[in-house]
């Protein structure tokens, strides 16, 4: 009886395995998956006293509009200490908080408040450089023999000029700034105020746990490492062909030791913790990426590829590019690794005058459509602040108008070297990062309620139109649109852990594709043109349901095909 009553047993257990086999990783559920990630940029958010520039108590009173958008985590862009030469990418005391922004009282006071709320805090990180006014640094250029010497790039003068290497924000484009105190050169790959740190240096990597460590014990739920794929160098700086600037990640990106510095970071930090991690940057090639992200790496969760990012340009984009680099980045992590999703951020312009048309009568659809995109694809989606209402690019037409260390670096580049200067403010009218940090629009008062004092920089100048309290009283706008968005998406595992297949691939004017877990199928088709456009279907889309549909028009639904108006985005739950 007892052998009988074993192989019955074995028998349930074969079954249950084969009715619900082990997830392969890509499926196995995570916190930092299911999160739908709000980038807040503070100094452009909410000015709390008056002095145009956002605070951290600025966030806290809006914390319950954050909470609204049905988001669930916060990366908040750098709040250190800072001289400000990178709007805080320039971090001098990385365990204090820049007087612009507040106090630490006031960050253990958003934190708590966040919490309470159900939200999660990720942090930026940024170790690949530190401000020059930082003590390390201030240390390290005193003398060749300071104890902080090494904690930094240099190169002795008396061996000749370093070997050149490109800087993304000098006014030279010159990553080698020389220092006579010590007759040497340091390494700055951003601003000349920016010198790269040596993270070839174990006491230097050290210090940066310990700062890691800090912010953890304080209780955030996550660190996003700004520029990290940049960190580990050759320190024989050996000379780069010429022109590899046109391509310098090739040459800057996940060099050096770069894994072995992150599997130190998850051993001495990221494993003691319940925190999401995610490093800017994602390498050259899918190997690179995997060894970033796959869980039996010990690193980090999740890769933050820009190829779909770097695609719009001034002149555009095409969508067949825009299909194919989220097709391809999916397929290559459908079993193992976690993507990050996301087009917009601090580092670009506005999502809607990038990927979309900001221009009536097509700015709320393709907003609405755009939002549609980043909410249902496989992946963590990143969702920066403002793109929710629609917020466009400011185009500033003259070089006085910009805050951006990189954008009026560069125009002094052009102007030294007799380049055309009003094509250089042509096209930063439509890609300058500083088209992304106007103020965030919350009404049509003055200053759009973003501060009673004197904003940091201009405030869009159609905020009286476009705001939060307008979109608040339509129930059509972006804005309660977003909000059925992010909760289709909390409610159904399908979004983030669902298959994910392209429709009708050559399609030039709609995006389609279907989301598919556990025997339910649905199909978003995004139409990103002015025209009427259909998409053909290699299956029957008739007696389907619609879930969402940014347009007050229905899809007009044939048996294998879907036709779509001008910038309409629907999802369709498909018949079983």
């Amino acid at each position: 009886m007892k052998k009988i009553a074993l192989a019955i047993a074995l028998l349930l257990h074969m079954h249950t395995f084969a009715q619900n086999p082990p997830t392969i990783e890509a499926e196995q559920p995570k916190w930092w998956k299911e999160a739908i990630v709000y980038q807040i940029y503070p100094r452009s958010f909410k000015d709390s006293d008056g002095d145009g520039i956002g605070d951290l108590k600025g966030i806290i009173s809006e914390l319950d509009y954050i909470k609204s958008l049905g988001v669930n985590t916060i990366w908040l862009n750098p709040i250190y200490t800072s001289p400000n030469d990178d709007n805080g990418y320039d971090v001098s005391d990385y365990t204090n908080i820049m007087k612009d922004f507040g106090t630490m009282a006031d960050f253990d006071m958003l934190l708590k408040a966040m919490h309470q709320k159900g939200l999660k805090l990720v942090m930026d990180l940024v170790v690949n450089h530190s401000s020059d006014e930082h003590k390390w640094f201030q240390e390290s250029k005193k003398s060749r023999t300071n104890p902080y010497r090494d904690y930094y790039h240099w190169w002795p003068a008396e061996n000749g000029k370093p070997p050149y290497r490109y800087s993304l924000f000098d006014i030279n484009h010159d990553a080698w700034k020389y220092d006579s105190t010590t007759n040497s050169y340091y390494l700055h790959y951003f601003s000349a105020k920016q010198p790269d740190l040596k993270w070839e240096n174990k006491q230097l990597r050290q210090e940066v746990y310990n700062i890691m460590h800090f912010w953890a014990q304080k209780g955030i739920d996550g660190f996003r490492l700004d520029a990290f794929q940049f960190a580990a160098k050759d320190t024989t700086y050996p000379a780069f062909p010429k022109g590899y600037e046109k391509n310098f990640v090739q040459y800057y990106g996940m060099q050096g030791n770069l894994h072995g510095y992150l599997q130190e970071m998850y051993y001495e930090v990221l494993s003691k913790y319940n925190v999401m991690s995610v490093a800017e940057g994602a390498g050259n090639t899918f190997e690179d990426a995997h060894n970033l992200v796959d869980a039996d790496r010990k690193e980090l969760n999740m890769a933050y590829a820009f190829e779909a990012v770097d695609l719009a340009t001034h002149k555009g984009y095409r969508l067949t590019d825009l299909k194919n680099v989220f097709a391809k980045w999916d397929s290559a992590f459908a079993e193992k690794g976690w993507l990050s999703i996301f087009l917009a951020s601090h580092d670009c312009a506005r999502l809607v005058s990038r990927y979309g048309n900001d221009k009536e009568p097509f700015r709320k659809a393709s907003s609405k459509l755009l939002s549609t995109l980043l909410l249902t694809l496989r992946g963590t989606p990143y969702y920066y602040n403002g793109d929710e209402l629609g917020m466009k690019n400011i185009r500033f037409s003259s070089i006085d108008s910009y805050r951006d260390v990189q954008t009026i670096n560069g125009f002094v580049y052009e102007k030294n070297n007799g380049g055309n200067v009003q094509a250089y403010l042509d096209q930063k009218a439509e890609t300058s990062r500083d088209n992304a940090r106007t103020p965030f629009q919350w009404n049509a008062n003055a200053n759009a309620g973003f501060t009673t004092g004197t904003p940091w920089i201009a405030v869009n100048p159609d905020y009286k139109q476009w705001n939060r309290a307008a979109q608040e009283a339509d129930a059509t706008s972006t804005l309660h649109y977003f909000r059925k968005l992010t909760a289709l998406r909390q409610q159904n595992p399908l979004l983030v852990y669902g298959k994910f297949t392209l429709v009708d691939k050559s399609n030039s004017n709609v995006f389609a594709y279907t989301r598919e877990w556990k025997g339910e199928k649905w199909l978003i088709a995004l139409n990103f043109s002015e025209q009427v456009s259909n998409c053909l279907l290699p299956f029957a889309v008739t007696n389907s349901q619609v879930l969402l549909n940014n347009l007050p028009t229905e899809p007009r639904l044939g048996t294998h095909s879907i036709n779509l108006d001008a910038y309409q985005a629907v999802i369709l739950k498909l018949p079983r």
